[in-house]
C-alpha cells in the first residue's frame, strides 16, 4: 500500500488532463465523481437513504437513478444539496479508501471535484490543487460545454475559491496554458516516489 494523493481543480482548470498524465506514468487513478454516479446505482445503502429523502421518483422504472429529477430537487436548494452530499460523500470516500488501500504502487491518486468541500482530502496523504486564471477556466469552459460566460461564471461562484484550496492543498500545478504541465508533473511524480520509499 501505497501514499494516497487527492488531485482537484476548479471548473476549467485541467484537473482531468493533469490526472491522465499522472495515469500515463503508471499511477493508479480513482475518479470519485464517476465511482459516485455508479455507487448512487449499485449501492443499497446509497439507494435507500435517497429514496428515503427524494422520494420513490429519484429512481425510473428501469431502477436506475433519474438524474434530471434529483437534478431538479437540490440545483437551488442549497439544504437539499448538503442532504444529497452528506448521503453519498461518506461512502465514496470510504468506497476511494478501500481501493486505495489495494494498490501496490508507490502512489495512488484519487481524482475528486470536491475534495476539500466534502472532507475527503483529511484521510490522504497528500493533496495536489490545478489551477488556471479565471479568464482562461472561463474560456476553456465556453468552448467545452458550449455555455455562456455568464453561465460559466455562475459555476465558477458556486464552487470554493482557489484562495481558500489553495491554504489547503499541498503541492499546486498551474495550468495556465504557458507554463509547461510536463515538468511540473514530474517532479511531483518524483518527489511522491521517494516520500512513498522513506516510509516503507
Amino acid at each position: 500500500m501505497g501514499l494516497k494523493v487527492g488531485i482537484t481543480g476548479g471548473i476549467g482548470s485541467g484537473k482531468s488532463y493533469v490526472a491522465r498524465i499522472f495515469q500515463a506514468l503508471g499511477v493508479p487513478f480513482y475518479n470519485a465523481d464517476k465511482e459516485a454516479k455508479e455507487l448512487m446505482n449499485t449501492s443499497d445503502a446509497i439507494r435507500q437513504a435517497l429514496i428515503e429523502n427524494f422520494g420513490a421518483a429519484v429512481y425510473d422504472k428501469d431502477d436506475m437513478l433519474d438524474r434530471a429529477y434529483l437534478s431538479s430537487r437540490v440545483f437551488k436548494d442549497k439544504e437539499q444539496l448538503a442532504r444529497l452530499n452528506s448521503i453519498v460523500h461518506p461512502l465514496v470516500i470510504e468506497h476511494g479508501n478501500v481501493w486505495a488501500d489495494k494498490q501496490t504502487t508507490a502512489y495512488s491518486l484519487k481524482e475528486a471535484a470536491l475534495l476539500f468541500e466534502s472532507g475527503s482530502y483529511t484521510s490522504l496523504d497528500y493533496t495536489l490543487l490545478v489551477t488556471a486564471p479565471e479568464q482562461v477556466r472561463i474560456a476553456r469552459v465556453m468552448a467545452r460545454d458550449h455555455a455562456t460566460e455568464e453561465q460559466v461564471k455562475d459555476r465558477i461562484n458556486k464552487q470554493m475559491p482557489d484562495t481558500e484550496k489553495i491554504a489547503l492543498a499541498d503541492f499546486v500545478i498551474i495550468n495556465n496554458g504557458e507554463q509547461p504541465l510536463l515538468p511540473q508533473v514530474l517532479k511531483l511524480h518524483a518527489f511522491l516516489i521517494e516520500a512513498s520509499s522513506t516510509i516503507k
